[in-house]
């Protein structure tokens, strides 16, 4: 891969981290890079994706939001054209064959589960924002690509800047083999904290640094603004005894929203993103800078940004248009002004991305999800409140979750410095604030459970003690005991060579093992040559001669090692820099020394430049020969077996040319065959959490006839229930095989299946909300059935202490209906109260799992009606938003 034509393409000289990763991928490792937002990242994953197509190979970009890998998509495909890019999502099918195909995370597990043809000839694997595997709902997702994606295909991991990243790569490697961890803590672009203040006793507002320069070396950062820490102890005196609703008004107060937009553009400090944790908050935002006559745009810039909005709304109606308030928010946008949030439909959302990244829309209101990967950095990024109502109680934010939002400011190659600007508020004391904005502290957890279709997969898929193996691999045994995951790891290693030797040591003229008893029992002595190996002899920097195999021939010597018990492991180096793990089972006899090579310092034996170097010394290394040896007679030969024995001398084995090789073999096996089952008996010792979970699962899905435990198969309602991938997946097999969806026309079964897709927006509790309503007497019979069927299932779970799957909600079942039968947006919204984002995100939800249903209906008129709903359901303003391009 020719580097410097590659990195020509960016137009600014490549970061030590970027080369560093690459380094890894030119040596066949899996790489976890772990930066800053707006570092530089994807640039790693657009050299792998560079190197696949040149070596003629595929690679697979996945990434966590289906807007994502749209917007990734449309990158790729203007860098290598469209012909050679492909885009998998819910909502798209596009070119899915091609070298390059782009996919969320979810489509990437489906494949590997159904053993999709696709899969070959893949050489990487992207996993950008690979911190999602810490969500609570989807991160599952990412660990089962992990473990279970072929090992040959290569890894590159994106992540936010962790505070464990060495431990993920190391889980990484453990599981998979080779894995670099690329860590690059300092920001392309400065970042400057500040602290922006309301004083009743100034007619300006505060905009205060919220770190001063250190003195004695102490690191600026950890130095709180003494001045803005007096300011913020006014906070309770006030005017002349002042009182507000009964109460003494303080001097401070949170600074307007008009106010805090005229002062940033009075500093030159525009455009930014202004996070809300409110949708209703982030409109009425922008209705009050418009109220406040602010106009931050120019008659050209207003122009261009019409023609934004108009293209993305092309193939809406007016009447559509009405509905979602496309006069009120186009007259914000082309004022400069925008609200961003999941309550938008896609259209609005996306011409706001557009018309921001031109750097025609200067400030943004948005909730939280704007940090979540979508390309839009800003100089300035400005938080009004540091907390967010979650659904059910306010919760301060994290040091993970600040470092995300923050991470937007500031725009590479164009801002010298990034501005993060925090809102004093009467609830969070200034030292807080700075507290808050000091931390780097953010550890990735895991959120890995088993799920129903998750052990259906795995029964289907592997056996008893492979899919109890595969369970223990994951992150969250790894962090909770990481000698599992070693242990396992170090067993899949034994298994393979155990097979390998039992492969071997057969032998088409008879059975070895009995050849080798009867050589035995004529006084042959039996000790294995193998004891006499100690490797004790070997140095750091000898060459010496690995046996068998494509990695046989001279290594290089990097690493010698002393096991408990006084075992001895060295780690080696081929010529290919092919980095092997090696013991006295490797050998036959004790290796020889054919030469040396220098080791660089600093001594860094899996630094991939240490390794290049080896390697390189290695290649212009002379060698001397081994020296010649009489063949050595394997454990229990006994040198001529004529002499030997006559019951060993006629044996069938005995006439074969590789009885020697067949015999050693075997001695290889008996010890791997030990080892396995010691490994087998510590792991068992010391797993039981996932595995007992598992377990459980397991269960269950007996109870309720999914799976036949004892045959270790899976019934035919269990093969219906590994093609649904949903949180409520054993619920909505459990209808199909009951049949709730059977004699429903299109409309109702979309109606019906709505209630696994939809959640009621705030707190849990359903005394306020409206009755549910049903399209007929047979759709009302069939939901009371469903709640019958939700209710013995949660029983069931409670009592083999699994968590519950989340009860159906009927909640959506008249626009589901509606918008199958053909109803207008307006009928739809207006009557629900729904706003158009959350109505659209629900429709193509409800969309994938009709699709999913189509599949696994056993029933020809169900799955047909199911596929028609999803078809019904795909028009208007949802078919709008699933375009792809920018």
């Amino acid at each position: 891969m020719d580097r410097a034509a590659f990195a020509a393409q960016y137009g600014f000289p490549l970061d030590d981290f970027q080369l560093r990763a690459m380094d890894a991928i030119d040596a066949s490792e899996s790489v976890l890079v772990a930066a800053p937002t707006g570092s530089g990242k994807t640039v790693v994953a657009e050299y792998a994706v560079a190197k696949a197509l040149e070596e003629g190979g595929k690679v697979f970009y996945t990434t966590p939001l289906k807007a994502l890998s749209n917007q990734k998509f449309g990158d790729l495909s203007r860098v290598y054209g469209a012909e050679r890019l492909g885009l998998l999502t819910g909502d798209n099918a596009v070119n899915g064959e091609a070298p390059v195909v782009v996919m969320t995370t979810e489509v990437l597990r489906n494949m590997i589960y159904a053993a999709s043809p696709s899969l070959r000839e893949l050489r990487y694997v992207v996993l950008d924002e690979v911190h999602y595997l810490g969500n609570e709902y989807r991160g599952p997702v990412w660990e089962e690509v992990i473990i279970h994606a072929p090992h040959e295909v290569g890894l590159v991991c994106l992540s936010a800047t962790v505070s464990n990243a060495e431990e993920l790569a190391d889980w990484i490697e453990t599981v998979r083999g080779a894995t670099a961890a690329v860590i690059e803590e300092r920001r392309p672009v400065t970042l400057h904290h500040l602290y922006l203040v309301a004083d009743r006793e100034s007619d300006a507002l505060h905009l205060l640094p919220t770190f001063t320069d250190g003195d004695q070396g102490v690191p600026a950062r950890s130095r709180p603004n003494p001045e803005a820490a007096r300011l913020d102890a006014a906070r309770s005196t006030g005017r002349g005894g002042e009182r507000w609703r009964g109460r003494p008004r303080g001097r401070l107060s949170t600074p307007r929203r008009a106010d805090v937009v005229e002062r940033l553009d009075g500093e030159r400090m525009l455009p930014a993103i202004y996070f809300i944790f409110s949708r209703q908050a982030c409109d009425d935002a922008v209705s009050q800078c418009v109220a406040a006559g602010l106009h931050l745009t120019t008659p050209e810039e207003r122009e261009r940004i019409r023609a934004v909005a108009e293209a993305k709304v092309e193939s809406l109606t007016d009447e559509d248009l009405r509905v979602l308030g496309y006069g009120a928010w186009s007259h914000g946008l082309e004022n400069g002004f925008a609200a961003h949030h999941a309550g938008l439909v896609p259209p609005f959302k996306e011409a706001v991305e557009i018309a921001f990244a031109a750097g025609l829309v200067k400030v943004v209101f948005a909730t939280e999800t704007l940090a979540l990967g979508i390309n839009m950095p800003a100089r300035s990024v400005v938080i009004e409140k540091l907390s967010k109502f979650t659904g059910e109680r306010h919760e301060f934010l994290t040091p993970g979750e600040y470092t995300q939002l923050t991470g937007r400011a500031g725009r590479r190659g164009i801002d010298d410095v990034g501005y993060a600007v925090v809102l004093w508020s009467p609830f969070v004391p200034f030292d807080q604030v700075a507290g808050l904005a000091s931390t780097r502290t953010y550890t990735l957890t895991s959120s890995f459970r088993p799920t129903y279709n998750m052990a259906a997969n795995l029964v289907r898929r592997y056996p008893p003690g492979a899919a109890h193996h595969l369970l223990n691999l994951s992150f969250a045994q790894y962090r909770a005991d990481r000698d599992v995951v070693r242990l396992e790891a170090q067993l899949e290693k034994s298994d393979k060579a155990l097979a390998a030797a039992r492969q071997e040591a057969r032998c088409e003229l008879g059975d070895v093992a009995e050849y080798r008893d009867r050589l035995q029992r004529a006084g042959a002595p039996s000790r294995s040559r193998a004891d006499r190996v100690t490797l004790n002899g070997v140095r750091l920097g000898d060459v010496i001669l690995a046996e068998g195999g494509k990695s046989g021939g001279p290594v290089a010597v990097i690493s010698v090692a002393q096991r408990s018990g006084g075992d001895t492991r060295l780690g080696a180096l081929t010529p290919s820099r092919r980095y092997l793990s090696l013991s006295a089972r490797d050998f036959s006899e004790e290796p020889v020394v054919v030469g040396r090579v220098p080791l660089p310092q600093p001594y860094s034996p899996r630094s991939p430049g240490f390794q290049r170097a080896v390697a390189d010394a290695l290649g212009r290394a002379r060698l001397r020969s081994g020296p010649a040896r009489p063949s050595p007679a394997p454990a229990g030969d006994g040198g001529d077996e004529t002499d030997g024995g006559g019951a060993a001398a006629v044996h069938p084995v005995h006439a074969c040319p590789e009885r020697r090789r067949h015999l050693r073999a075997l001695e290889r096996a008996e010890r791997l065959d030990k080892d396995v089952r010691r490994l087998e008996r510590r792991i068992q010792g010391r797993t039981e959490s996932l595995a007992r979970q598992f377990d459980r699962v397991l269960r269950v899905l007996a109870a309720w006839e999914y799976v036949d435990v004892d045959g270790w198969t899976l019934t035919a309602p269990g093969e219906r229930l590994i093609r649904l991938y949903h949180e409520a997946d054993l619920l909505i097999a459990e209808a199909v095989r009951t049949g709730l969806f059977d004699d429903l026309d299109p409309a109702a079964v979309a109606a019906l299946a709505s209630s696994f897709t939809y959640e009621a927006r705030g707190p849990a509790g359903a005394g306020d909300r409206p009755a549910p309503w049903f399209p007929s007497a047979r759709v009302r019979h069939r939901w009371a059935e469903l709640e019958k069927l939700a209710a013995a299932l949660n029983d069931v779970e409670e009592e083999a202490g699994l968590p519950r799957t989340r009860r159906p909600d009927p909640g959506f079942f008249a626009a589901a209906y509606g918008w199958a039968a053909g109803e207008g947006l307006a009928d739809v919204i207006e009557e629900e109260e729904l706003s158009g984002g959350d109505f659209v995100r629900n429709v193509k939800q409800l969309i994938d799992l009709l699709r999913q249903l189509g599949d696994a209906a056993p029933v020809p008129a169900t799955a047909a009606a199911a596929r028609e709903a999803a078809d019904r359901m795909f028009h208007g303003v949802v078919a709008a938003t699933s375009l792809v391009g920018g």
